[in-house]
């Protein structure tokens, strides 16, 4: 007997298809530069609203959603390497897809961050790069240009490779879950809630993302 379960609500869904679309309109525009570099900031600012949001919704998102259901002890990491999987790993994140959740998110913290107070030295300035010493200013642009972008990608390239190592090893598929939210399982495990309430809870939470990003953005003046 089969089961199927609510595994991703609809704003992890909506905020994981955000995500990748802004990811990829940052890639461009940064490689565009130009007048393209206004969308880049614009496209940076919704990913830390993004982040921030999806931040806060793991604290009170879907049950699959939260932080705390991430098996990310060395325990939990250790076991899966050894191919001991458990019912919980088949329908959230396993191990090394949480440990590399966590690694996206700093990641794109640091992206942000670093463009928030770099300077191209050409026509292009994060809005915050008057309020940091020089020195900040020189390490964050050559960061965010260079190291940071290039970690970025390795991630994203890890990430896909696991979607097709995933799908040549015939395990269930990852992808279709993060289109309907929903998985087939062989034991019954916890549906996340995803109703009006908690609808209308991450349009609230996503708002407060949104207006602290810009309260942060307004402080360079």
């Amino acid at each position: 007997m089969m089961f199927t379960v609510r595994i991703w609500d609809l704003p992890t869904r909506l905020f994981h298809w955000a995500l990748v679309a802004c990811i990829v309109a940052l890639l461009i525009t940064g490689n565009v530069g130009g007048d393209a570099m206004a969308w880049h900031f614009r496209f940076g600012y919704a990913v830390l609203t993004l982040v921030f949001f999806r931040l806060a919704w793991g604290l009170c998102g879907g049950f699959w959603s939260r932080w705390a259901q991430l098996p990310i002890s060395p325990r939990h990491v250790g076991a899966y390497l050894k191919g001991h999987s458990d019912i919980r790993h088949l329908a959230g994140h396993n191990p090394l897809g949480s440990l590399s959740v966590m690694a996206l998110l700093c990641v794109l913290l640091l992206q942000v961050g670093t463009g928030l107070v770099s300077d191209d030295e050409i026509s292009n300035m994060g809005p915050l790069s008057t309020l940091v010493s020089g020195t900040v200013v020189t390490w964050a642009s050559s960061w965010h240009k260079n190291v940071g972008k290039l970690l970025l990608i390795a991630l994203i390239a890890m990430h896909l490779l696991a979607l097709v190592w995933y799908r040549f090893r015939k395990h269930p598929p990852l992808v279709p879950a993060m289109l309907h939210g929903n998985k087939t399982l062989p034991e019954p495990v916890p549906d996340s809630a995803d109703n009006w309430k908690s609808r209308v809870l991450a349009l609230i939470l996503l708002a407060s993302a949104a207006l602290t990003v810009a309260a942060v953005v307004s402080l360079g003046g």
